[in-house]
This record gives C-alpha cells, sequence and structure tokens, in this order.
C-alpha cells in the first residue's frame, strides 16, 4: 500500500504523488528567532522530522528547507516587529538578537536529535529576492504600492480564501495592518516603509523599508525547491493568514498551480487546554525539558498523539512517555544479551511475528502518518518479544529478528537513533552507579536479606551485568 496523506488545501486524504518521482521537495516554516525555543516549536518539529524519517524509510529521497524570519514578522498587539521588540527588551543590536537566538534554535533541534534541514535560508539573506518578486507582482497587476507601502491586492486573485475555507467578507477580521488608502480591507502588505529611526530596513525602489512577514516563504522556497513544491507543513495557526498567503502571491507571481501539492499542519501543544505561547506566558522552554528527560522520551511523548492533533502537556504525559522508551530499551537490551545462550537454528515463528508486526507498524504509518497507531502496534511487538524471552524455545535468530525489528520501527520514526546496549552498560559500569548498587546488596546480605540482594543481582543480570557471590566478595563481569 502506498502512503496517504490529509491535505488541508483538500480536506481529503489523497494518494501521496510527488512532483518527481520519489524525490520530495518539502518546506516548513521556520522560527522567529526573538526568544529561545519552546515545547510547542520542539512538537511542530519533531513530528515533521518524523514524517521526513519514514519517508526516507519508505525509499524517498527528502530535499528539506526550514527558513529562520529575522525580520518583517509583526506582532498583532503592538503592529511592531518582533524582532526589535526583543532587541529592545534585551538590550541588544537587532542582528545580535538574530545571532543568539538562531544558534540557540539550532543547539536545541540537534539536542532532540532532529535530522538537519538541507537549507536553513534566512529572510535578511533575501531582501533582494524579495524586492525583485514584489516588482513583478506590481508589473503583473497584482500588487500595487501606496507611499512606500506595496500590498497585495487580494480582489485580483479569485482563489483566495481556498487554503482556510474563508470567506471574503470575514477576511477583514484577520488583517492587522489598516491603511484607508488600500483598494481593500483585506489586502496584505508586501513591503512597509520604514518610519524615521526604525532600524531593521533596506533601500527599495519604493523608499527605505522591510518585507512583510509572508513574502520570504514565497521567495525562498521557491529559489531552493521551485516554482512548485510537494509539501509545505507549519503549525495551523499558520494556515491563515500566513500559508493562505503565500498561495497567493507564489501562484500569482508563477502562474503555476499548485504552488504546493500537499498541505500539511500540525495541531497545537497545549497546557490545560490552552495553547502554549510565549505571549501568554505559559511555555515551557526546551532546555528546561532537556533537564529532566531524554530527546527520545519527548519524541516519544510528541509521536503518542497524531501529528494533526492536539497534544497537552503535563508532566505525568511525558514522564509516561520517558518509561514507555525505558520499556523498549531494556527489552533490547535484554535481547542484546541473551542471545550468547541462544541455541543456534532458525526461529520461523518468531521471524513470522516480527514480519506482521512490521506490516502492521508500516501500514498505520502509511495513512497520514498515524504515529499513535503505530506505537500501539510497536508496544504490542514489545509484549511479544518478552514472553519469547520467557519461553524455553528462544534461538539465535528469533532475537535477531525481534531485536532488529523493534530497532528498525523505531528508528524509522526517529527514536532511539543512538541506542547501543553495550555503551549503555559501560556508562553505567563507569558512572559509579553499578558501585553503589554493589555496597548495597553487601550490607543486605550482612543483615540476612537475601531475596533483596538476589533481586538486585537478577535486576542486573537483565541488563547485562553479572555478580557473582563468592569467599572474596562480589565478582562482576560484563555479558558478551
Amino acid at each position: 500500500m502506498g502512503i496517504k496523506v490529509y491535505n488541508t488545501l483538500t480536506r481529503r486524504l489523497e494518494d501521496f504523488e510527488p512532483f518527481e518521482g520519489n524525490f520530495v521537495k518539502m518546506y516548513v516554516c521556520g522560527p522567529t528567532v526573538q526568544d529561545v525555543a519552546h515545547l510547542g516549536h520542539a512538537r511542530t518539529y519533531i513530528a515533521f522530522d518524523a514524517i521526513i524519517r519514514f519517508l526516507e524509510y519508505k525509499g524517498y529521497r527528502v530535499f528539506y528547507v526550514r527558513n529562520i524570519t529575522d525580520v518583517g514578522h509583526i506582532r498583532e498587539e503592538s503592529g511592531r516587529d518582533r524582532i526589535l521588540e526583543g532587541a529592545e527588551r534585551e538590550r541588544l543590536e537587532p542582528m545580535e538578537l538574530v545571532d543568539k537566538y538562531m544558534l540557540m534554535f539550532f543547539e536545541d533541534m540537534d539536542a532532540l536529535k532532529l535530522r538537519r534541514p538541507n537549507v536553513q535560508p534566512r529572510a535578511t539573506m533575501h531582501i533582494l529576492d524579495m524586492i525583485e518578486m514584489i516588482k513583478a507582482l506590481i508589473e503583473k497587476g497584482y500588487a500595487y504600492e501606496v507611499d512606500g507601502n506595496v500590498y497585495f491586492d487580494v480582489s485580483k486573485f479569485p482563489d483566495y480564501g481556498k487554503l482556510s475555507g474563508i470567506k471574503y467578507e470575514e477576511l477583514i477580521k484577520h488583517r492587522i495592518e489598516p491603511d484607508p488608502r488600500k483598494r481593500n480591507p483585506a489586502d496584505f502588505a508586501l513591503w512597509k516603509k520604514a518610519e524615521k529611526g526604525y532600524l531593521l530596513k533596506w533601500p527599495s525602489i519604493w523608499g527605505e523599508g522591510f518585507p512583510g512577514w509572508h513574502i520570504e516563504c514565497s521567495v525562498m522556497s521557491m529559489k531552493y525547491l521551485g516554482p512548485q513544491i510537494d509539501i509545505h507543513g507549519g503549525g495551523q495557526e499558520l494556515i491563515l493568514p500566513h500559508h493562505e498567503n503565500e498561495i497567493a502571491q507564489s501562484e500569482a507571481f508563477t502562474g503555476k498551480k499548485p504552488f504546493v501539492k500537499y498541505w500539511l499542519h500540525t495541531g497545537y501543544l497545549t497546557i490545560a487546554g490552552e495553547k502554549m505561547s510565549k505571549s501568554l506566558g505559559n511555555f515551557v522552554t526546551i532546555r528546561e525539558v532537556l533537564k529532566k528527560y531524554d530527546a527520545d522520551a519527548i519524541r516519544f511523548f510528541v509521536l503518542s498523539s497524531h501529528y494533526r492533533s492536539n497534544i497537552d502537556y503535563n508532566e505525568e504525559a511525558i514522564k509516561r512517555a520517558a518509561d514507555a522508551v525505558e520499556r523498549v530499551k531494556s527489552t533490547l537490551r535484554e535481547l542484546y544479551y541473551e542471545k550468547e545462550d541462544a541455541r543456534a537454528g532458525d526461529d520461523e515463528i518468531a521471524s513470522n511475528v516480527c514480519a506482521e508486526m512490521k506490516r502492521r507498524f508500516v501500514e498505520a504509518m502509511e495513512i497520514d502518518f498515524n504515529t499513535p497507531q503505530a506505537l500501539s502496534v510497536l508496544h504490542e511487538l514489545i509484549r511479544k518479544a518478552n514472553a519469547y524471552l520467557s519461553s524455553k524455545t528462544i534461538t539465535s535468530a528469533g532475537i535477531d529478528a525481534y531485536y532488529n525489528t523493534i530497532l528498525e520501527l523505531c528508528n524509522s520514526v526517529g527514536l532511539l537513533q543512538d541506542f547501543k546496549p553495550e555503551t549503555e552498560i559501560s556508562n553505567l559500569t563507569a558512572s559509579g552507579v553499578l558501585q553503589i548498587l554493589l555496597s548495597v546488596r553487601e550490607e543486605l546480605r550482612k543483615r540476612g536479606m537475601y531475596d533483596l540482594s538476589d533481586r538486585i543481582r537478577e535486576s542486573l543480570k537483565e541488563i547485562g551485568i553479572l555478580i557473582e557471590d563468592t569467599k572474596e566478595g562480589q565478582r562482576v563481569r560484563l555479558k558478551k
């Protein structure tokens, strides 16, 4: 079965058929780098990372572009550029602020073990390209200049609203740039005149100014991916006006439809049912969460919900995700170390079980990247692997089948990318934790509490650490 994706544009599941065979051109809207990234950003970028990895697992080649917005993103409440507001808050030059938080964002994405985009273009590095596109839109009759401001004439683009479903009369409510000189209240800015003293400005044929927020993504996606792309992603809050405006200005500029074949949008990350947002002050930074949980726990938490669904963040939910990841790792460790004692030979039953689990996992992912259903299959596979380990019929081939299938499916969505059981055990022995456990066992044995002492020994055996009690004391060796 081939992959099916839910297309926001058509509001239905569609067969995934890229423009150029198995080559996928993908653009995801990146952050406005005026502050440290929070878990809401992680929710979106982890979801798209899992999608990219699964596409590559299925044999597609993905060329991935994610932009950096460092100018032009106007805050609704103040009508001011977010970068300038951040620079004033921290008493930095605008580009000092941008460089600071852009580098922190890159570090956060690496810490979450996200695949790096092929290109990460900055808006300010493409101002001349934006000016050229705006000039062309004016020449084609889709845009007009008013006293140094350039607006896109929405009335000239009959398809406006096809992504969001909004009616023309409702558009006025979504415009944050009132100007009585506009032809239509719903027209949006392509270029804004810079008032006296405004720091972020560039020369143009219309005078000094700066680009509107929406033009950057059209320019950068077309520069690196061409006039038509396969997948455009972002949070659902970007559907209107940002993505709606991208469609209008891009298709007006190129004359080609569709600008994007498949529009994919992620749901919100919420806290107590309210969207996580810097403006609301209810956010948790990626760095804060990474102090308590690793990247796999955060990814498992995100993938436990469908990418189009909202996720409510709470400590219990991410703790459950961390526990689930540990169960997977524990099973893999036990499989790895039990192989030494397993008898040789094939195991057709184990191979068939693993093949069936893999088929069900892949089928779940092929239907609009249904990660919660896929993880449910993974949980079932873990239970079957543990039952197999408890049986009297384990073989090295059967253990290989379970181990390789579990790790393959995890890797297909970006989980356990660096998992190596032998390294984990070495880290444990080097950390001093093992010595503490040995001291506890010694004290328990002195007090005659042999049951507890034996339980510690058996638990360590499950992760490949063998303890032998001798007259000289405890002898430790790693199971090879």
